[in-house]
């Protein structure tokens, strides 16, 4: 057979075995399928079988090693999501728990943190949560807190209420009043420039400070790099759940999960990733082989953006190919909404 459109009884088969490989992670027998489709479809067990063997034809299900029953393959699974037309509504105590991020006055790298958890616990499976590229984002206002007689916290509140905190070690003791002073100098003059703007001209920007030699300009000089620096590889990806994988009986044989070990810890390569497949705004499923990588030929994946004023990051879901997908497209979405600016409160 050529690969062709399916008629709606085509389809209406094709979605209940996925439906029903989802729920029972079992392949689907024919039986099995009957007695899904009563009052949905008048079918003869035969013609039933005659149409499973037409959809494996054109490679939408197959067997399992030696099984009667069927599962889908990817294909049949890119049907299934693109069929979708309306997306599951989450339970109360699950819009209850998403909905605590609303109640945030600004992103920090905690708040990212907790939607990592939050996207782990909720879905049962391996969250991601990539923090936003700052280096083109603006600095609105420094502020230098003395944690110690020689540590500093210095706090960076960046446009869109993205917050960035550093620690400094000095070799010296702090003053207050040379904290104040510095602070309010540093504030005249890199209020308004980006993050890599300062990171590059530091030097130049601080160049006709009254107390040039004092041990603390030396000091933000010295950490100039550190302070106003984009996120490393390591810093920018947040991930939570990974256990949750496995659970789930598909993953029994622990080299499949090892792979997904194996991708988390290389952490360019999910962002490579992410960066590759989000071209858009529009939240996206990766199925299988979609995804470009041999370490994720067994898993699917739902990926977002969220927008905080100029700086774009990204949320996602990795789990068995036979997910809830509009459920977990649904939380996905709500989460990447709260977290966009626009939505903060």
């Amino acid at each position: 057979m050529t690969n062709k459109d399916l008629n709606e009884r085509e389809k209406e088969i094709l979605r209940s075995i996925v439906n029903l490989y989802i729920l029972k992670a079992v392949p689907v027998g024919s039986r099995k399928l009957s007695k899904f489709l009563e009052g949905k479809l008048s079918l003869s067990a035969a013609s039933l079988r005659n149409i499973m063997s037409d959809l494996e034809e054109l490679e939408y299900i197959n067997h399992p090693h030696t099984s009667a029953g069927r599962i889908p393959t990817d294909k049949g699974y890119r049907f299934y999501v693109d069929s979708i037309n309306t997306i599951d509504d989450l339970s109360f105590s699950e819009i209850s728990e998403v909905e605590k991020l609303s109640r945030i006055s600004e992103v920090s790298d905690q708040t990212l943190k907790d939607a990592s958890k939050l996207l782990g616990s909720i879905s049962n499976y391996l969250s991601i949560v990539s923090i936003p590229k700052l280096i083109d984002v603006i600095v609105t206002k420094i502020e230098i807190v003395s944690l110690s007689s020689q540590r500093l916290l210095v706090v960076l509140a960046l446009e869109s209420n993205l917050i960035r905190t550093v620690t400094l070690e000095a070799n010296f003791g702090i003053e207050d009043k040379n904290i104040q002073t510095l602070t309010a100098y540093l504030n005249e003059r890199i209020s308004g420039k980006t993050l890599g703007f300062i990171r590059d001209n530091f030097d130049k920007i601080v160049i006709d400070y009254s107390e040039n030699d004092s041990p603390m300009i030396r000091l933000f000089l010295d950490f100039a790099d550190k302070i106003f620096k984009d996120q490393d590889s390591q810093d920018k990806i947040l991930t939570s759940g990974t256990k949750n994988l496995i659970s789930y009986p598909e993953f029994e044989d622990l080299s499949k999960v090892r792979s997904i070990i194996e991708l988390v810890e290389n952490k360019d390569m999910v962002i490579h990733l992410l960066d590759e497949q989000l071209g858009s705004d529009t939240t996206k499923v990766l199925i299988g082989s979609e995804a470009g990588s041999e370490l994720l030929e067994d898993y699917s994946i739902v990926l977002s953006r969220y927008k905080i004023g100029s700086a774009v990051g990204s949320i996602g879901l990795i789990g068995p190919k036979r997910m809830n997908y509009a459920k977990m497209l649904a939380l996905v979405n709500k989460v990447s909404t709260i977290l966009s600016i626009d939505d903060l409160r």
